[in-house]
Protein backbone atom coordinates (compact mmCIF):
# COMPACT_ATOMS: atom_id res chain seq x y z
CA UNK A 1 0.00 0.00 0.00
CA UNK A 2 1.34 3.41 -0.99
CA UNK A 3 0.25 6.69 0.64
CA UNK A 4 0.20 9.67 -1.74
CA UNK A 5 -0.20 13.14 -0.30
CA UNK A 6 -2.59 15.64 -1.85
CA UNK A 7 0.25 17.73 -3.27
CA UNK A 8 1.99 14.66 -4.70
CA UNK A 9 -1.21 13.56 -6.41
CA UNK A 10 -1.77 17.01 -7.88
CA UNK A 11 1.81 17.11 -9.19
CA UNK A 12 1.47 13.77 -10.94
CA UNK A 13 1.40 13.75 -14.72
CA UNK A 14 -1.98 12.43 -15.82
CA UNK A 15 -3.34 11.51 -19.22
CA UNK A 16 -6.95 11.29 -20.39
CA UNK A 17 -8.59 8.08 -21.55
CA UNK A 18 -10.82 9.11 -24.43
CA UNK A 19 -13.24 7.33 -26.78
CA UNK A 20 -13.93 9.12 -30.07
CA UNK A 21 -16.80 7.70 -32.12
CA UNK A 22 -18.11 8.81 -35.48
CA UNK A 23 -19.39 7.52 -38.82
CA UNK A 24 -16.92 6.17 -41.39
CA UNK A 25 -15.25 8.92 -43.41
CA UNK A 26 -15.77 11.76 -40.94
CA UNK A 27 -12.00 12.12 -40.39
CA UNK A 28 -11.30 10.30 -37.11
CA UNK A 29 -7.93 8.94 -38.26
CA UNK A 30 -7.01 12.35 -39.65
CA UNK A 31 -7.09 13.71 -36.09
CA UNK A 32 -3.51 12.46 -35.88
CA UNK A 33 -2.55 15.54 -37.91
CA UNK A 34 -3.50 17.73 -34.95
CA UNK A 35 -1.23 15.93 -32.46
CA UNK A 36 2.46 16.19 -31.59
CA UNK A 37 3.64 13.54 -34.05
CA UNK A 38 6.97 12.88 -32.36
CA UNK A 39 5.19 12.04 -29.08
CA UNK A 40 2.32 10.04 -30.63
CA UNK A 41 2.15 6.31 -31.31
CA UNK A 42 -0.37 5.12 -33.89
CA UNK A 43 -1.79 1.65 -33.21
CA UNK A 44 -3.05 0.61 -36.64
CA UNK A 45 -5.56 -2.23 -36.35
CA UNK A 46 -7.99 -1.24 -39.09
CA UNK A 47 -5.44 -0.81 -41.92
CA UNK A 48 -7.35 2.35 -42.82
CA UNK A 49 -4.48 4.83 -42.85
CA UNK A 50 -4.85 6.16 -46.40
CA UNK A 51 -5.90 9.56 -45.03
CA UNK A 52 -2.51 9.94 -43.29
CA UNK A 53 -0.34 8.18 -45.88
CA UNK A 54 2.02 11.19 -45.92
CA UNK A 55 2.20 11.57 -42.12
CA UNK A 56 5.48 10.50 -40.49
CA UNK A 57 3.89 9.03 -37.37
CA UNK A 58 5.47 6.03 -35.57
CA UNK A 59 3.19 3.01 -36.00
CA UNK A 60 2.59 -0.45 -34.59
CA UNK A 61 0.37 -2.68 -36.71
CA UNK A 62 -1.70 -5.17 -34.74
CA UNK A 63 -3.09 -8.16 -36.65
CA UNK A 64 -3.81 -10.66 -33.88
CA UNK A 65 -5.07 -10.75 -30.30
CA UNK A 66 -1.87 -12.05 -28.72
CA UNK A 67 0.04 -9.02 -30.04
CA UNK A 68 -2.70 -6.72 -28.76
CA UNK A 69 -2.39 -8.20 -25.27
CA UNK A 70 1.41 -7.90 -25.28
CA UNK A 71 1.13 -4.26 -26.31
CA UNK A 72 -1.38 -3.44 -23.58
CA UNK A 73 0.74 -5.23 -20.98
CA UNK A 74 3.83 -3.22 -21.97
CA UNK A 75 1.96 0.09 -21.94
CA UNK A 76 0.04 -0.43 -18.69
CA UNK A 77 2.74 -2.35 -16.82
CA UNK A 78 2.37 -5.59 -14.84
CA UNK A 79 -0.70 -6.18 -12.70
CA UNK A 80 0.32 -7.71 -9.37
CA UNK A 81 -3.15 -9.17 -8.77
CA UNK A 82 -2.75 -11.66 -11.65
CA UNK A 83 -1.16 -15.07 -11.26
CA UNK A 84 2.02 -15.90 -13.21
CA UNK A 85 0.19 -17.84 -15.92
CA UNK A 86 -2.26 -15.00 -16.65
CA UNK A 87 -2.04 -12.21 -19.18
CA UNK A 88 -0.86 -8.84 -17.79
CA UNK A 89 0.95 -10.54 -14.89
CA UNK A 90 4.54 -9.80 -13.84
CA UNK A 91 5.62 -12.93 -15.75
CA UNK A 92 3.83 -11.75 -18.90
CA UNK A 93 5.48 -8.34 -18.63
CA UNK A 94 8.96 -9.89 -18.23
CA UNK A 95 8.34 -12.30 -21.12
CA UNK A 96 7.76 -9.37 -23.48
CA UNK A 97 11.31 -8.25 -22.69
CA UNK A 98 12.83 -5.13 -24.20
CA UNK A 99 11.24 -5.39 -27.62
CA UNK A 100 8.83 -2.57 -26.83
CA UNK A 101 11.01 -0.42 -24.55
CA UNK A 102 10.72 2.54 -26.93
CA UNK A 103 7.04 2.95 -25.94
CA UNK A 104 7.99 5.02 -22.91
CA UNK A 105 8.77 8.05 -25.07
CA UNK A 106 5.19 8.43 -26.31
CA UNK A 107 2.64 10.61 -24.49
CA UNK A 108 -0.31 9.68 -26.72
CA UNK A 109 -1.40 6.20 -27.77
CA UNK A 110 -3.92 6.41 -30.64
CA UNK A 111 -5.84 3.14 -31.10
CA UNK A 112 -7.56 2.86 -34.49
CA UNK A 113 -9.94 1.24 -33.93
CA UNK A 114 -11.72 -0.36 -30.99
CA UNK A 115 -14.26 -1.72 -33.49
CA UNK A 116 -11.54 -3.61 -35.39
CA UNK A 117 -9.88 -4.70 -32.14
CA UNK A 118 -13.10 -6.36 -30.98
CA UNK A 119 -13.09 -8.50 -34.12
CA UNK A 120 -9.53 -9.68 -33.37
CA UNK A 121 -10.55 -10.58 -29.83
CA UNK A 122 -13.62 -12.51 -30.92
CA UNK A 123 -11.72 -14.32 -33.68
CA UNK A 124 -9.22 -15.51 -31.07
CA UNK A 125 -11.93 -16.38 -28.51
CA UNK A 126 -13.93 -18.57 -30.87
CA UNK A 127 -10.87 -20.78 -31.39
CA UNK A 128 -10.28 -21.43 -27.67
CA UNK A 129 -11.47 -24.55 -25.79
CA UNK A 130 -14.07 -22.46 -23.93
CA UNK A 131 -15.81 -21.86 -27.27
CA UNK A 132 -16.64 -25.56 -27.62
CA UNK A 133 -18.94 -27.79 -25.62
CA UNK A 134 -17.06 -30.27 -23.41
CA UNK A 135 -19.87 -32.78 -23.84
CA UNK A 136 -20.45 -32.66 -27.60
CA UNK A 137 -17.37 -30.88 -28.94
CA UNK A 138 -19.62 -28.58 -30.94
CA UNK A 139 -19.16 -24.83 -31.11
CA UNK A 140 -20.54 -22.95 -28.10
CA UNK A 141 -21.31 -19.39 -29.21
CA UNK A 142 -22.17 -18.23 -25.71
CA UNK A 143 -18.84 -19.49 -24.42
CA UNK A 144 -16.98 -17.65 -27.20
CA UNK A 145 -18.78 -14.37 -26.53
CA UNK A 146 -18.26 -14.73 -22.78
CA UNK A 147 -14.52 -15.19 -23.20
CA UNK A 148 -14.35 -12.38 -25.74
CA UNK A 149 -16.15 -9.97 -23.40
CA UNK A 150 -13.78 -10.73 -20.52
CA UNK A 151 -10.72 -10.35 -22.73
CA UNK A 152 -11.83 -6.98 -24.07
CA UNK A 153 -12.56 -5.56 -20.61
CA UNK A 154 -9.21 -6.79 -19.26
CA UNK A 155 -7.45 -5.17 -22.23
CA UNK A 156 -9.22 -1.86 -21.70
CA UNK A 157 -8.61 -1.90 -17.94
CA UNK A 158 -4.92 -2.51 -18.59
CA UNK A 159 -4.66 0.67 -20.67
CA UNK A 160 -6.88 2.56 -18.25
CA UNK A 161 -4.14 2.21 -15.63
CA UNK A 162 -1.44 3.77 -17.80
CA UNK A 163 -1.96 6.93 -15.75
CA UNK A 164 0.62 9.17 -17.39
CA UNK A 165 -0.43 8.56 -20.98
CA UNK A 166 -3.23 9.91 -23.10
CA UNK A 167 -5.02 6.92 -24.61
CA UNK A 168 -7.43 7.60 -27.47
CA UNK A 169 -9.71 4.83 -28.70
CA UNK A 170 -11.36 5.47 -32.07
CA UNK A 171 -14.58 3.63 -32.92
CA UNK A 172 -17.26 3.48 -35.60
CA UNK A 173 -20.63 4.99 -34.65
CA UNK A 174 -23.71 3.30 -36.05
CA UNK A 175 -27.45 3.83 -35.69
CA UNK A 176 -29.27 0.73 -34.47
CA UNK A 177 -33.07 0.18 -34.51
CA UNK A 178 -34.72 -1.66 -31.63
CA UNK A 179 -37.83 -3.89 -31.85
CA UNK A 180 -40.03 -0.78 -31.70
CA UNK A 181 -38.19 0.79 -34.66
CA UNK A 182 -36.58 3.41 -32.41
CA UNK A 183 -33.10 4.51 -33.44
CA UNK A 184 -30.13 4.70 -31.07
CA UNK A 185 -26.49 5.58 -31.70
CA UNK A 186 -24.08 2.85 -30.62
CA UNK A 187 -20.42 1.94 -30.86
CA UNK A 188 -19.90 -0.67 -33.55
CA UNK A 189 -18.32 -3.51 -31.60
CA UNK A 190 -18.39 -7.31 -31.57
CA UNK A 191 -20.49 -8.41 -28.58
CA UNK A 192 -22.54 -6.31 -26.18
CA UNK A 193 -20.38 -6.26 -23.05
CA UNK A 194 -17.65 -3.96 -24.34
CA UNK A 195 -20.12 -1.33 -25.55
CA UNK A 196 -21.98 -1.56 -22.25
CA UNK A 197 -18.98 -1.24 -19.93
CA UNK A 198 -16.65 1.00 -21.93
CA UNK A 199 -18.38 4.26 -20.83
CA UNK A 200 -17.42 3.46 -17.23
CA UNK A 201 -13.76 2.87 -18.18
CA UNK A 202 -12.94 5.97 -20.23
CA UNK A 203 -12.88 9.55 -18.95
CA UNK A 204 -14.26 11.14 -22.09
CA UNK A 205 -16.67 10.09 -24.83
CA UNK A 206 -16.74 12.36 -27.88
CA UNK A 207 -18.89 12.02 -30.95
CA UNK A 208 -17.22 13.41 -34.06
CA UNK A 209 -19.58 14.29 -36.87
CA UNK A 210 -20.68 17.00 -39.28
CA UNK A 211 -22.80 19.39 -37.24
CA UNK A 212 -25.45 21.79 -38.53
CA UNK A 213 -25.74 24.85 -36.29
CA UNK A 214 -28.77 26.30 -38.08
CA UNK A 215 -26.87 29.40 -39.22
CA UNK A 216 -27.24 28.75 -42.98
CA UNK A 217 -23.57 27.72 -43.10
CA UNK A 218 -22.60 24.26 -44.38
CA UNK A 219 -22.29 21.61 -41.67
CA UNK A 220 -18.83 21.52 -40.11
CA UNK A 221 -16.98 18.85 -38.18
CA UNK A 222 -16.92 19.03 -34.41
CA UNK A 223 -16.85 17.04 -31.18
CA UNK A 224 -20.07 16.60 -29.22
CA UNK A 225 -18.75 16.28 -25.66
CA UNK A 226 -21.72 15.93 -23.33
CA UNK A 227 -25.03 14.14 -22.98
CA UNK A 228 -27.93 14.67 -23.17
CA UNK A 229 -27.70 16.72 -26.37
CA UNK A 230 -30.24 17.56 -29.04
CA UNK A 231 -28.63 15.16 -31.51
CA UNK A 232 -28.81 12.22 -29.06
CA UNK A 233 -25.15 11.45 -29.70
CA UNK A 234 -23.01 9.64 -27.12
CA UNK A 235 -21.10 12.07 -24.94
CA UNK A 236 -19.37 12.20 -21.56
CA UNK A 237 -16.99 14.68 -19.93
CA UNK A 238 -15.57 13.43 -16.63
CA UNK A 239 -13.21 16.43 -16.42
CA UNK A 240 -15.90 19.12 -16.56
CA UNK A 241 -13.49 21.22 -18.66
CA UNK A 242 -15.00 20.79 -22.12
CA UNK A 243 -17.64 22.87 -23.83
CA UNK A 244 -20.69 21.01 -25.19
CA UNK A 245 -19.17 21.38 -28.68
CA UNK A 246 -15.40 21.46 -29.23
CA UNK A 247 -13.45 21.96 -32.49
CA UNK A 248 -11.97 18.77 -34.00
CA UNK A 249 -8.40 19.46 -32.82
CA UNK A 250 -7.27 16.49 -30.74
CA UNK A 251 -4.02 18.07 -29.58
CA UNK A 252 -5.71 21.16 -28.18
CA UNK A 253 -8.50 19.12 -26.65
CA UNK A 254 -6.08 16.83 -24.77
CA UNK A 255 -4.13 19.86 -23.55
CA UNK A 256 -7.36 21.34 -22.25
CA UNK A 257 -8.18 18.12 -20.41
CA UNK A 258 -4.79 17.58 -18.78
CA UNK A 259 -3.48 21.08 -18.02
CA UNK A 260 -3.69 22.06 -14.35
CA UNK A 261 -3.05 25.31 -12.52
CA UNK A 262 -1.94 23.66 -9.30
CA UNK A 263 0.91 25.36 -7.47
CA UNK A 264 2.61 22.91 -5.10
CA UNK A 265 2.73 24.10 -1.50
CA UNK A 266 5.98 24.28 0.41
CA UNK A 267 6.33 21.82 3.28
CA UNK A 268 5.30 23.29 6.62
CA UNK A 269 8.81 23.15 8.10
CA UNK A 270 10.21 25.19 5.18
CA UNK A 271 7.68 28.00 5.50
CA UNK A 272 8.46 28.63 9.19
Amino acid sequence: MQFISADERLREKRGAKTLIVGPPGVGKTSLLRTTAIGRTLFIDIEAGDLAIIDLAVPTIRVDDWVTARDLACRIGGPNKSFGPTMSYSEAHYRAIGGALDDLDRYDLIFVDSISALSRLSFRWAEQQPEAFSERTGKRDTRGAYGLHGREMILWLNQLQHAREKNIVFVGVLERVLDEFNRGEWQLQCEGARTSRELPGIVDEILTMNFLDFGDDAPPSRGFVCSSPNRRNYPGKDRSGKLDPIEPPDLGKLLAKLTTTNHEPKEPENERN
